[in-house]
C-alpha cells in the first residue's frame, strides 16, 4: 500500500470544478472496488485526465498492486495503437467516450470505464514495478520508464519534506497527471492528507482562476512556459491571497524571469521554488530553497533528502572544482529501475542500482549549489566552436521576449524558429554578434506556433524535420 488513506477519513482529497468530491475514504473505497472489478494483479492502461475518475482510478490501482501505464486521454490513436499491441495490457481505464476494438466494459465509474482486452493477463510483471511512465522526450516511441513502489515512495518522502506539505495544502492542477511533474504533485499530497483541486481548464482560462479563486488553493506547479505565459497575462498584478507557492520544473527558467517572479513571491509573502528532476528519477532530484531564490538565480539548488550529486568529466573522472562544467550524475532510491521498450521488459528488476547518468551539463558553485548549462545532446559545432542550444535560446528569449523562439540544427548550421517572423533577422544578427560566429551558419524559420508536448516542453523532435 503507498498512502493509507484511512490515516485521512472524511477530509476531502480530491474536488473537481462541478463541485464533485471525493473523501480519503471514499477514494480508498472506489479503489478497491475498481481492483476487484480487474481481478488483481495485472497491466492497465490508464487513459489520463486531470478528473476524479482519472485520479482514483491512479490511486485504486497503486493502491491495489495494480500497474498502470499512464497515457495522455488525447494521445494519437496510431501510437496507442503501437503501445497497445506492444504491451498487452488486461485492460484500459478510460473516458466513457472512448471505444476500442476487441474491448469490452466490465466496470464503469465517476465517468470512466474499465475496458476488458483480448490479452488477459499473458504480460508478466516484475513484483516491485508500480508504474509506468513515457519520457518526455519520447513522444513516438515505445519506450516507458519503470518505476517502482520503493522509488515513489522515497521521492514522495523527499517532496513532503522540503516543501513542507501538510493536510491544509490545496493544490491546483495546471500539468498532466500522465507527466511526472504533474504525477509527483498528486503523489505528494495525496500522501499528506491534502484537498486536489482537479481542473481541465489551462491558466489562459478564466474559468480556471475562478475556480482557484472559489476553492482557495494554495499551490500550482509549472514548467518554463507556464511563467512565460503567466508573465504575458500580467499574472503579477492579481490578488491571489490564498496562494502561498509556485514551483517549477521541466527545465531552466530565463534568469530575469526567474527573478521577477521570486521578487514579487518575496513582497507578498509567498514561496517561488526552483526544481530540477527527470521521469528516470521518479520526479524530482533537487530544489532551490526558498529563503536562497533571489540570492541563487539561475541555479537548480541542492539534492533532494536522500539524494546525492557529482560531476564527471569527458574521462569519467569526479569533478572537485567550483565552476567546471560536467555531466550530471545523481544517486538515491528515487532512481527508477530502468525502462522499457516491449512487454518482456517488464519482469526485468533493477537495472541503475541508485544511480543515474542524468545527461545534463552543470557547474557546482562554492555553497554547493548546481546550475544547468545544457543538455549533453544539445551541443553543436559552429566552425569548431561549441555552441550550447539552450544558451542561445535563452539569450534570445531574454533579448526577444515578444512571441516565442527555439533553437535547433546540426553542425555548422544552427536553426532559429520563432513566431514573430519580422525578429528574424534581427535574431540572426544578435546571435552572430554574441557567440562571434559567421552570420552564415545561422537560419532562421518562421513558425506560426513552437511546437511544445501536453507539459508545455518544447518538441525538438518536431522540428528536425526543418533542419537545413
Amino acid at each position: 500500500m503507498m498512502w493509507s488513506f484511512d490515516r485521512f477519513g472524511e477530509s476531502i482529497a480530491l474536488r473537481d470544478e462541478a463541485g464533485q468530491t471525493l473523501s480519503y475514504r471514499q477514494l480508498k473505497a472506489e479503489g478497491e472496488a475498481l481492483c476487484a472489478a480487474a481481478g488483481g494483479r495485472c497491466l492497465v492502461f490508464g487513459l489520463c485526465q486531470n478528473t476524479l475518475g482519472s485520479v482514483m482510478g491512479y490511486a485504486g490501482f497503486l493502491e491495489g498492486g495494480i500497474v498502470p501505464a499512464l497515457l495522455s486521454a488525447g494521445i494519437d490513436r496510431q501510437l496507442f495503437d503501437s503501445l497497445y499491441q506492444k504491451y498487452r495490457p488486461a485492460y484500459l481505464w478510460a473516458p466513457e467516450a472512448f471505444d476500442w476494438e476487441g474491448c469490452r466494459c466490465v466496470y464503469e465509474r465517476l465517468g470512466y470505464r474499465l475496458l476488458q482486452t483480448p490479452f488477459g493477463r499473458e504480460t508478466r510483471l516484475f513484483d516491485g514495478l508500480a508504474l509506468l511512465l513515457t519520457t518526455s522526450g519520447s513522444t513516438g516511441s515505445p519506450k516507458f520508464v519503470r518505476q517502482s513502489y520503493a522509488n515513489i515512495r522515497a521521492n514522495t518522502d523527499s517532496i513532503v519534506e522540503y516543501l513542507q506539505l501538510d493536510a491544509t495544502e490545496r493544490p491546483i492542477t495546471t500539468l498532466p497527471m500522465n507527466y511526472t511533474y504533474g504525477l509527483s504533485i498528486l503523489n505528494s499530497h495525496l500522501d499528506v492528507g491534502a484537498t486536489i483541486l482537479l481542473t481541465e481548464k489551462g491558466i489562459a482560462q478564466r474559468e480556471f482562476w475562478q475556480f482557484f479563486r472559489a476553492e482557495g488553493a494554495t499551490s500550482f506547479g509549472g514548467v518554463p512556459y507556464t511563467y512565460e505565459m503567466l508573465d504575458r497575462m500580467r499574472f503579477l498584478r492579481m490578488d491571489l491571497p490564498s496562494l502561498r507557492t509556485m514551483t517549477q520544473a521541466g527545465g531552466k527558467l530565463l534568469p530575469q524571469l526567474h527573478q521577477k517572479f521570486v521578487e514579487w513571491c518575496r513582497e507578498n509573502g509567498k514561496r517561488f521554488i526552483v526544481m530540477y528532476g527527470q521521469c528516470e528519477a521518479t520526479a524530482r532530484m533537487a530544489y532551490l530553497p526558498w529563503e536562497k531564490s533571489l540570492e541563487k538565480v539561475g541555479s537548480m539548488g541542492i539534492a533532494i533528502p536522500g539524494g546525492r550529486f557529482e560531476l564527471i568529466d569527458v574521462n569519467g573522472d569526479v569533478i572537485t572544482e567550483t565552476g567546471v562544467t560536467g555531466e550530471l550524475r545523481y544517486y538515491g532510491q528515487n532512481v527508477t529501475l530502468g525502462y522499457a521498450e516491449c512487454a518482456a521488459d517488464l519482469q526485468k528488476g533493477d537495472e541503475r542500482g541508485g544511480v543515474l547518468e542524468t545527461g545534463d551539463m552543470a557547474q557546482r558553485d562554492e555553497d554547493g549549489y548546481f546550475q544547468i548549462v545544457g543538455r549533453k545532446k544539445r551541443f553543436l559545432k559552429m566552425y569548431g566552436n561549441r555552441v550550447n542550444l539552450d544558451e542561445t535560446e535563452r539569450m534570445l528569449k531574454a533579448a526577444f521576449p515578444d512571441g516565442e523562439c527555439a533553437c535547433a540544427g546540426r553542425d555548422d548550421h544552427l536553426m532559429i524558429f520563432s513566431t514573430e517572423e519580422s525578429q528574424l533577422p534581427q535574431m540572426r544578427a544578435f546571435l552572430s554578434e554574441k557567440t562571434g560566429i559567421n552570420a552564415s551558419g545561422f537560419h532562421t524559420m518562421h513558425l506560426e506556433t513552437i511546437p511544445k508536448s501536453d507539459s508545455g516542453k518544447t518538441l525538438y523532435r518536431e522540428l528536425e524535420k526543418y533542419h537545413v
